[in-house]
Formats: C-alpha cells, sequence, structure tokens
C-alpha cells in the first residue's frame, strides 16, 4: 500500500492536502496557460519540491509547478494496480532447484505502465510473466533478502547472504542467484567468495546496466544466463553479466577478479589480469578454462566474521599524514592503500606508516593502475614500505584487498597468521602471471581467431 502522498513535499504537498487530494485521484488542474486532466502519480522522494504529477489520458507523464496552478479540483479516482500480474511457475522435476536472493537493482524488475515506475517483480509467478524462458532452465525460488541501492551495501548484508547460502546449498539447493545493483557487485561477489568454505553449489551475481523499460535493457539476457550458470557445474561465486556490445552472450567472471569498468554501457564487467571463466551463449556454457572449482558434496560453511574498521585509501600527490593518522587515532585494524604504480606512497607518510604498524594496525598494498601486479622489491620506495611492514597484495584490486583484509582480520588477530592468510590463495584472488591478451581482451576476436 503507497502512503496517501508518497514522495509530495513543500508547496506541493500543501495543495494537495489542503484540497483533499490523494496519489490515484483523478485531478483538473488549469493554469494560466491551458488545462490539465489526470492521475496523481506517486513520486521519488528525492524529487524536486513544489511539483505535481500527472498522468494523462494519453499516458503521458508531466510534472506542474505549483506556482502555475490557478484552480485544482478533484474529480474522481482510479487506483493502479501497482503490482506484476502473475503466472504459476511450473515444476518440472527434470530442472534442477535454484533459488534467486533479491538484494535489490533493477534486473528482476519491471515498467509499471500506469504509473511509469520500475516496480520489483520477485515472486516466481511474477518473474514467470516478465521472464518466461526461466521455467525452461530451472525451478525457480525467490526470496527478497533485502532491498537496498547497492551503494548502500554493508558488511552486515554480505553476512546474511553467505548464512541463507550456506543454509541453501546445505539443504539441496542446487543453484543460487543473486540478484544485485551493479555498483558494488564486485565488493559482494569478493566478500562472498571469501565467506563461503567448501562451497558446493554455483553462487551467481546477477544484474542489469538498464531498466526493463528501455529497448536495450540487459535484465532478462542476464536473467535467462544466470540460471544457466546456476545450473552448471561451477562451484564458485561468479559474476554473470552481459559481454558483448550486440548483445548475444554473458560472460562468467571469478568473484575475486571481476570489476565494473563502466558507469554506463551493458558489457561493463571486467576480468582483470585475466580472461573470463567462461561465456554463456543461446543457453550453452564455452568455458574458457577448466582450472575452475566443480560441484561436489561436501558442506559449505559461512565463515562470515568481518572486520568493519578497515579503511580504503587511494595515494595521491601531496596526501598528509593526517589522514593515516585519523584512522590510527580512530582504532582502525587496517588499511589497503591503492598506491601509485608498483605500490608506491610518498615518503613523506613514512613516519606515519611506521606509527601505525607499531600499533599494531595491519596495512596491505594494492595498485591503482588495477592491471598488472604490485612490485615492492623493484624501487627502494617499495623496499622502504615493506621494512615498515606494509604487506604486497600481488595482483589484488584495491576494493578485494579491502573485502579481504576486513575478512581475515575477521579471522584472527594474530599478526603472522594475518599476514599468511593475506598472502594465501583463498578464493582465486590471486593469479601466477598476467595473461598478456587480458589488459585489453576482445572475446569475440579471441573466439574468431581460435585463441580461445
Amino acid at each position: 500500500m503507497i502512503e496517501k502522498l508518497k514522495g509530495y513535499k513543500g508547496e506541493g504537498k500543501k495543495i494537495l492536502e489542503a484540497n483533499k487530494i490523494e496519489i490515484w485521484d483523478i485531478i483538473h488542474i488549469k493554469t494560466s496557460k491551458t488545462n490539465y486532466e489526470g492521475i496523481v502519480l506517486p513520486r521519488s522522494e528525492y524529487s524536486a519540491p513544489n511539483f505535481i504529477n500527472l498522468k494523462l489520458e494519453n499516458n503521458y507523464n508531466i510534472g506542474i509547478n505549483v506556482s502555475d496552478i490557478q484552480e485544482i479540483k478533484k474529480i474522481g479516482k482510479r487506483e493502479a494496480a501497482y503490482k506484476i500480474p502473475e503466472k504459476k511457475f511450473p515444476h518440472n522435476e527434470n530442472l534442477p532447484n535454484v533459488t534467486l536472493l533479491g538484494t535489490g537493482g533493477t534486473v528482476a524488475s519491471r515498467l509499471d505502465y500506469t504509473t511509469g515506475a520500475v516496480i520489483p517483480s520477485f515472486t516466481p509467478g511474477e518473474l514467470f510473466s516478465s521472464v518466461p524462458e526461466l521455467a525452461e532452465i530451472c525451478n525457480l525460488d525467490c526470496e527478497m533478502v533485502f532491498e537496498i541501492l547497492s551503494e548502500n551495501m554493508k558488511y552486515e548484508y554480505w553476512q546474511k547472504l553467505a548464512e541463507k547460502i550456506e543454509e541453501a546449498a546445505n539443504s539441496g539447493v542446487e543453484g543460487i542467484m543473486i540478484g544485485h545493483g551493479t555498483d558494488t557487485m564486485s565488493f559482494t561477489s569478493a566478500a562472498l567468495s571469501f565467506m563461503l568454505k567448501d562451497l558446493s553449489i554455483p553462487v551467481v551475481l546477477v544484474g542489469s546496466q538498464r531498466s526493463s523499460d528501455r529497448p536495450s535493457s540487459d535484465a532478462a539476457l542476464n536473467l535467462i544466463n544466470a540460471a544457466v550458470v546456476a545450473s552448471s557445474d561451477i562451484a564458485e561465486v561468479v559474476v554473470s553479466m552481459l559481454g558483448s556490445k550486440s548483445h548475444d552472450y554473458d560472460l562468467i567472471h571469478r568473484g575475486t577478479l571481476v570489476r565494473k569498468m563502466h558507469s554506463s554501457v551493458r558489457d561493463t564487467f571486467r576480468t582483470i589480469d585475466n580472461i573470463p571463466l567462461g561465456m554463456v551463449r543461446d543457453r550453452n556454457i564455452k568455458m574458457f578454462t577448466q582450472d575452475y572449482r566443480r560441484r561436489k558434496k561436501s558442506k559449505t560453511i559461512a565463515l562470515t566474521t568481518f572486520e568493519k574498521k578497515v579503511a580504503l585509501i587511494y595515494s595521491y600527490p601531496d596526501i598528509d599524514n593526517e589522514v593515516i593518522d585519523f584512522y590510527v587515532d580512530k582504532g582502525y585494524k587496517g588499511i589497503v592503500f591503492a598506491g601509485t604504480g608498483l605500490g608506491h606512497l610518498p615518503t613523506t607518510l613514512y613516519d606515519s606508516i611506521d606509527r601505525a604498524t607499531q600499533e599494531g594496525m595491519t596495512i596491505l598494498m594494492t595498485t591503482q593502475t588495477l592491471h598488472g601486479f604490485v612490485g615492492m622489491n623493484v624501487y627502494s620506495t617499495g623496499r622502504e614500505l615493506k621494512s615498515l611492514g606494509v604487506i604486497p597484495g600481488r595482483n589484488l584490486l584495491p576494493e578485494v584487498g579491502y573485502v579481504k583484509l576486513g575478512w581475515v582480520l575477521g579471522q584472527t588477530s594474530d599478526p603472522e597468521e594475518i599476514k599468511k592468510l593475506l598472502l594465501q590463495n583463498i578464493a582465486g584472488e590471486f593469479i601466477e602471471r598476467e595473461l598478456p591478451i587480458a589488459f585489453n581482451y576482445n572475446i569475440d576476436e579471441l573466439l574468431k581467431n581460435n585463441k580461445l
């Protein structure tokens, strides 16, 4: 049930209240230039104040500034069915049982053409109405774990997801999909990769770059391909997202090597320093490597303890010691640096770094270049930072380093064990060497030239 004046504020809310008008009422508005008649629509809480949103008879939405209104009156009511129609999701005993856990985002949603809003479709029946192809791939169960903007992700949410996955994997569910906003998807994929020990089934994070009301939306294709991956023999945490501008396949990325590399294009996700695990095209999977964990009978264990007091700091010219001192004074347990080049920081920071490590803080070095390895034995700056106790993070992406350090510090407080775990390849986060083609790969060209 939507509140009576959802999203309205300022003079817009005042004029509606004064005339006893609510959302879904049909109203007539007279302005100095013309007259309007339509249904009062709900507004986003972040919309500009002093406007009234109407859906006109021609199905266009319009915003009217209250300063232009000369007369307003209610003439009827037509409440929208703010819900997606449901069809019973068919059960096929020959198909795997897959659970979709929802966290928010637009991947499991559709446009409500009455209101113009993108609304969640999150029962099996609603998803079957939106993407009927899913019923040809798996038997689907759905649960909305939480509904957030992905930029509001917290470590507590990772913990809850890991616990849900542990329960599902050990109860016979054959695959997990996680609907997730794309902005922090790589943080979550890394967190779940570290938290889930002896994972026995696929865990597939999936999202969409463009919402379902747009003809170019990638939501349906990504869901279909994620269901294929969730039904496969891959027993890892992976990200499955569109891999081509031609909108014809998805790529399967290991959860600790993947990054969103463009703010808006659909094929935004890339495996860094390596090539993807595989691709999904026409509901068939082609693996590019055999170096992945496969399904097996094992008990999945969620190790969810996480140290929140970890900072991620990008180095920049003339960065001040106060930045590091702040975190030391606040009792933080670790810092991940995205250093320049091979993992460098200004020498002016040495005193604060020395203080931090002397007071028991763990400092992990990554590189802000993203591609390539940290190399702290090449130049004197790197060797000096190592002598101060800074730990080289090899090829770890800064966000993966942040997640791994927080998780490691949640498992132990022993300095030697911390360093051991940080340098241990726990979830495929370390690679032996960067593949020459990984820096700028084009899957279509690689396939055409038979390099994969």
